[in-house]
């Protein structure tokens, strides 16, 4: 029986996160569909930045996912950062202190925050902070220093000199990378003091990575795999690389 549409879709990613590849004639093969129902799929998928269609096929996009803009990354996996983001959300209690890092998945959980709670927020992400304009009750504190333009965040010394000046009751942070050998990473030299000092300045730090993440590794190490205390990543995460972080003591929630 062919199944559904997205369920087809999400399988060719599941896929495509496990092998780096696809070829056309093995999927219709494998769902039972013709080789034009799997063109249109992988059409589909890459209009929303989460593959690269190659002749015969199509490849992973993670690695093109740095060269991606801030709204291309908005949407790529948007569904499941989503899903993170309201799992995220429900751990933010009334009269929390928060840190949050720049990332589309930050973003989405700023979003899913409850309006009517009263918070207080220390970020660099510009996109926040204007998500955030007109809402009295949470009172947000965008940390100085040099703008990237680009992916909306600010960074620096005079960034990492404001952060020590602060310590809250959760941070919350958005990562390229999760790995048990290489711990929590990001493609951004320039966020990498940022994030790790959010760790440091605050009591407990929950990761928010969808599953394209986990198991891979970026160009700036923030820290150890076993110091946050909680991950929120998704279901389809690969489960030998989830399984030894939660032997290495984090608190994982698969959503």
């Amino acid at each position: 029986m062919e199944i559904a549409v997205e369920e087809r879709k999400e399988k060719i990613l599941d896929m495509l996160n496990r092998d780096g590849k696809v070829k056309v004639n093995e999927l219709s093969r494998l769902f039972d569909v013709s080789e034009v129902t799997i063109r249109l799929d992988l059409s589909d998928l890459e209009e929303n930045g989460l593959l690269s269609r190659v002749y015969g096929g199509a490849v992973s996009s993670y690695k093109n996912y740095y060269n991606m803009s801030f709204k291309q990354r908005v949407i790529a996996n948007g569904n499941e950062k989503k899903l993170i983001a309201a799992k995220a959300a429900q751990m933010v209690m009334e009269n929390d202190t928060l840190m949050m890092n720049s990332g589309t998945t930050t973003l989405f959980t700023y979003m899913a925050l409850s309006k009517s709670m009263h918070l207080t927020i220390i970020t660099n992400s510009v996109a926040i902070a204007q998500e955030a304009s007109g809402n009295g009750n949470h009172k947000i504190l965008l940390l100085g220093g040099t703008v990237n333009t680009d992916y909306q965040f600010t960074w620096g010394d005079d960034t990492i000199s404001q952060l020590s000046s602060y310590h809250t009751d959760k941070s919350i942070l958005s990562v390229d990378g999760v790995s048990m050998d290489s711990g929590m990473t990001t493609y951004y030299h320039q966020e990498r003091k940022i994030a790790s000092g959010m760790i440091d300045n605050s009591n407990l730090t929950i990761i928010t990575a969808d599953y394209t993440k986990i198991g891979r590794a970026a160009l700036s190490k923030i820290s150890s795999a076993c110091r946050p205390d909680y991950l929120v990543t998704n279901t389809n995460a690969p489960k030998e690389e989830i399984d030894g972080l939660i032997e290495l003591g984090i608190k994982v929630l698969l959503v």
